[in-house]
């Protein structure tokens, strides 16, 4: 292991501030309630019931929790949960109840939570690496010299991220209590709010890790995960006990093959074997459920998301507390519909996506509704497919014990065939999540469509030809085409934030790795449909995306000071190259390896661009923008901001929506574009990004 030195030296014990010798800076959120302070607290419905996966009567569902989240402190209802207390737990218990005893306003609960607790996330340190290398070898993939530069940038953007438990402070016994899971070795935060360890934004920071050669970094935190199943049964969704009632995308296993496959370590399975074949059966034993195919009457076992909860979740409790029992829920909701609804949105977290109307009942753009979730009636082609290639890494791993081999090969063989079966359709030339109570496939069409493919699940009619295999990536020609982003979610606009415009760096690579999967004789073939004047949507199988063509959303475009409506028909070969950066067409290109280069460099595009205009620069190589410019984003302060989403339609910004402020760090986009770096830096020209004054000149 390379060496950590800590260089967070104390921390002030008032939660004022923890502040280390680096930028790093972890700070207490100041409250702000809406109402005045000598305003009483709003009425509240009855507490819900103890979560007895929940251990605390501070940061779980109860009398407490209840009360301040209603008092409405912070614009984030994370930061309550993430402050560890400044005294045992028995008197902050005995503090509060003195204050409830008669009628409290919110300026008491102001005090008292100032009194109590520390600032949010004090049980953690910042770390610097010793021996941290900047000029790591993948930087030599990259041809153009701005890239290459920003590309070591965002490589050195690691040593912000690390971290460590705090053992100096670390709540335990009756010293004080904390939401905090204890971590034993160094981890990657994703960054923003996402101030501990979570589990599938892992993924695409490992490979990131990978191309940085930190593979001690890697190791930890595979030894994290292997911890957590080794003390809890399961990996949660993230390092904090709030939530202890769920997972996400199950990616250990394939976290583990990519850091044997980079670095040949194995020693490292005689520890890991035993404990991904825990994970499995946790997810067999919990979230598995006999689905009766429609079409061919077969019993598939298949994976779906399920968590059992009757609470709001800790961590966004105000958010689940209005959504079940706000002004605008008419008629209310009784206690055994505000149960299901509370698992349902445990259950839309537990699934990475939070949230989209591809969980939705009754999904159409424009409708945000969560009262509408019907997650654990959803059969998702995603979760499915990843853990079809868990079991075929298991089969590959087990190369000397054959009867383990057999095992995993004969639940992926089965697991495979039920995604054929339940979500694959022919005709749109799609794969869509199956409905258990329907018994039907859904109509939105997401990203999870390309999930099965990079997995290694390739249905024949793909493999038929390449203009068969084009109309299943048809959709992403689309994208290219009229759109100045990268692929969303969904092409539903609801305000949520995994649907348009959003897009999501975990997509980005899946779609780059379903490519990547295709077999020559079907990447490498010339397609005329890509250079022709074809439309793009009518290229489209039909109804694939569930939409028509007018139910597109429309990309805007800024010409000088005038911002232009495209409208829904607007292909790239009329827009007179308004829609940028897809990179430099090379000889002999096949139309996987155009759609290849075109979405790697429209990502790259997304993540400088709206790195830049907010404030990233590069001396002597790329200037920092003006003070004018850099006010259209509110960044006249700011260094660089790394998204943890961007937007379809405008690449000097983030994404929006969602029930939390955008986030910048970002653990899982700077993963990707340090893989896509190394991968494909030899096509990577450099972005244009649209002028910041053009519409406001």
């Amino acid at each position: 292991m390379a060496a950590l030195k800590v260089i967070v030296a104390s921390i002030c014990f008032q939660g004022i501030l923890a502040q280390s010798s680096s930028e790093t800076t972890v700070s207490t959120a100041v409250p702000s309630p809406s109402a005045a302070l000598d305003s009483p607290l709003p009425s509240q419905v009855p507490d819900p019931p103890t979560q007895a996966w929940c251990p605390s009567e501070i940061f779980c569902a109860g009398p407490l929790l209840q009360t301040v989240n209603v008092a409405a402190l912070y614009s984030d209802p994370k930061t309550f949960v993430d402050k560890p207390t400044n005294k045992p737990a028995e008197d902050v218990l005995f503090d509060f109840e003195n204050l409830t005893s008669g009628n409290v306003t919110e300026g008491q609960i102001v005090d008292f939570v100032d009194a109590d607790f520390r600032g949010e996330g004090l049980e953690l340190e910042a770390l610097t690496l010793d021996n941290f290398n900047e000029d790591p070898p993948f930087l030599a993939n990259v041809s153009d010299s701005l890239l290459r530069a920003w590309a070591q940038t965002v490589h050195g953007y690691w040593t912000q991220l690390i971290r460590t438990t705090n053992s100096s402070v670390l709540c335990s016994g009756t010293a004080c209590e904390s939401s905090l899971i204890p971590l034993n070795h160094t981890f990657v935060v994703p960054g923003g709010r996402f101030r501990e360890q979570y589990y599938w934004d892992s993924f695409w920071i490992v490979e990131g890790l990978l191309e940085s050669q930190l593979y001690d970094i890697v190791n930890d935190t595979l030894q994290n995960f292997m911890d957590e199943l080794d003390t809890i049964g399961f990996i949660p969704n993230g390092g904090r006990i709030y939530y202890l009632n769920r997972s996400q995308p199950p990616l250990f296993i394939q976290m583990l093959f990519r850091y044997i496959t980079v670095t040949n370590d194995t020693s490292i399975l005689t520890r890991a074997l035993p404990l991904a074949e825990k994970e499995l059966d946790w997810w067999q034993e919990n979230r598995t459920v006999n689905v009766t195919s429609p079409s061919t009457n077969k019993v598939h076992e298949m994976a779906r998301y399920a968590v059992n909860n009757t609470a709001p979740r800790p961590e966004s409790y105000l958010t689940d507390y209005l959504t079940a029992n706000g002004p605008d829920v008419s008629p209310p909701l009784n206690e055994s519909q505000r149960s299901s609804l509370y698992a349902e949105l445990a259950s839309g977290a537990e699934t990475g996506w939070d949230y989209t109307s591809r969980w939705f009942s009754n999904p159409a753009a424009g409708n945000s509704d969560l009262k509408q979730l019907n997650v654990r009636n959803t059969i998702p082609v995603d979760l499915n497919s990843i853990l079809y290639r868990n079991h075929i890494i298991m089969e590959q791993l087990y190369s000397d014990n054959e009867t383990a081999a057999m095992k995993h090969h004969d639940k992926a063989t089965s697991v495979r065939e039920g995604i054929l079966d339940l979500s694959w359709n022919s005709t749109k030339m799609g794969f869509y999540d199956f409905n258990i109570a329907s018994g039907t496939q859904n109509h939105v069409f997401s990203a999870a469509s390309y999930y099965p493919v990079w997995s290694g699940i390739t249905p024949v009619e793909i493999l038929r030809s390449a203009e068969d295999a084009f109309k299943y990536f048809a959709p992403l020609n689309l994208v290219l085409k009229r759109y100045n982003g990268t692929f969303p979610s969904t092409f539903l606009d609801t305000s949520l934030q995994w649907d348009f415009p959003n897009t999501w760096a975990p997509h980005q690579y899946i779609i780059l790795q379903a490519l990547r999967a295709l077999p020559s004789h079907i990447a490498d073939v010339t397609l005329f449909a890509l250079s022709s004047n074809q439309s793009s949507f009518n290229l489209l199988p039909a109804d694939q995306l569930g939409i028509s063509e007018s139910q597109l959303p429309s990309q805007t475009l800024l010409s000088g000071v005038n911002a232009t409506n495209l409208g829904h028909q607007a292909d790239i070969n009329t827009l007179n190259g308004t829609v940028l950066n897809g990179g430099n067409t090379t000889i002999y290109e096949g139309w996987s390896q155009t759609l290849q280069r075109e979405l790697a460099n429209r990502y790259f595009a997304s993540a400088f661009c709206s790195w830049h205009a907010t404030g990233g620069e590069i001396p002597g190589i790329l200037p920092r923008l003006s003070d004018a410019e850099l006010n259209v984003t509110q960044s006249v302060n700011n260094t660089g901001n790394m998204f943890e989403k961007f937007s379809s339609l405008d690449i000097d910004s983030a994404g929006r929506g969602g029930e939390y402020t955008v986030q910048a760090g970002f653990g899982w986009t700077n993963g990707v574009v340090l893989w896509i770096a190394s991968v494909y830096g030899d096509i990577l020209a450099t972005p244009n990004c649209p002028a910041l004054l053009a519409n406001t000149a």
